[in-house]
């Protein structure tokens, strides 16, 4: 089944016609649970890799732990619609030494299935993202992956990992995605409001109209950033949104060039402010607002994954030279 967005309630052109200029296209992935295959653009399914290619090992040291999630318990507490409970780490198992951990992989994208995604080193059309499912440091850091792969000479190998390596205990039941199919769309977006983003004139003329919406129209009249700008959810290209840093200058450590968005993942993909952005799919249409949108956790949390404390990962990468090493920001 297709995704589809509604129209924006606002034609914000009309009410801003310098922003214009600043519309990028974006394309929302709308991931939703499902079985996709190895050959098939996803989030949270089986990664397309060579059966004689090292799977991915994260070598850094990780934080101690004294229980977790069991994948296979994640699995099946989801299927019954509860909670996993968690174990205890076996005392020679448990984390917090230098031993490898296997990364997790969340995800992977062809460029012949999702438009605008950007062409990795040597013209690659196929990436994946992976995560270590374990922290790191005193402040529970994470460690990304990006993998970038030819689609057409990678699907030559023939004979392709079946179940990927796990680590046996996750720290937290939302590691393990669930996999789910994708259904990309492309929509129009446009700056987050804030800081120098925009000419200042413009952000202060953005300002006053929010608040005249909220005057005349209450807590639940569109605005600029929740309903017009960028919408949520998993996304390739496009602006970034900076809900919780502010925006911030990413440029390339390898060469100083200001970085390009890659993708944007998300663990929500609604919430109060930006629930106008559900597709009408998965919208019951006789009610409005949220109280419209059906599906449950299938459709407002389908991954199970969480980034942060509910924040977006942008991964930017070097428009100069892909190859060069991508930036993680959670924002």
């Amino acid at each position: 089944m297709t995704r589809t967005t509604p129209p924006r309630p606002i034609d914000v052109e009309a009410v801003f016609p310098e922003l214009a200029a600043y519309r990028r296209r974006t394309t929302r992935l709308h991931p939703r649970p499902g079985r996709p295959g190895r050959h098939d653009s996803h989030v949270g399914g089986p990664m397309l890799w060579p059966r004689d290619e090292p799977w991915p090992l994260c070598r850094e040291r990780h934080q101690p732990e004294t229980e977790g999630y069991a994948p296979e318990d994640v699995r099946a507490a989801r299927a019954a619609g509860a909670r996993p409970r968690s174990r205890p780490w076996a005392g020679a198992d448990a984390p917090g030494t230098s031993e490898p951990v296997p990364f997790m992989g969340l995800a992977q994208l062809f460029a012949r299935d999702v438009p605008g995604l950007a062409a990795g080193p040597g013209g690659a059309d196929l990436v994946q993202l992976f995560r270590c499912p374990l922290t790191h440091g005193p402040h529970l850091e994470r460690r990304y992956l990006l993998q970038w792969r030819t689609a057409a000479q990678t699907e030559r190998a023939g004979r392709f990992l079946g179940a990927a390596p796990e680590v046996p205990l996750l720290r937290w039941e939302d590691e393990l995605p669930r996999p789910c199919v994708v259904h990309p769309e492309e929509v129009d977006t446009y700056p987050w409001a804030e800081d120098d983003t925009l000419p200042a004139a413009l952000l202060a003329r953005i300002d006053a109209w929010d608040d005249a919406q909220t005057a005349e129209g209450g807590r639940d009249a569109p605005l600029y950033q929740g309903a017009l700008s960028i919408p949520p959810g998993w996304r390739v290209g496009g602006h970034p949104s900076w809900a919780s840093t502010g925006p911030m200058d990413i440029a390339c450590a390898s060469c100083a060039t200001p970085m390009r968005l890659l993708l944007t993942a998300a663990g929500e993909e609604a919430d109060a402010d930006s629930h106008t952005w559900m597709p009408w799919e998965d919208r019951d249409p006789p009610l409005t607002g949220m109280a419209s949108i059906r599906g449950g956790e299938s459709v407002s949390h389908p991954s199970g994954l969480r980034f942060g404390r509910d924040r977006d990962l942008h991964v930017f990468i070097c428009p100069t030279d892909p190859g060069h090493p991508p930036r993680w920001v959670l924002s």
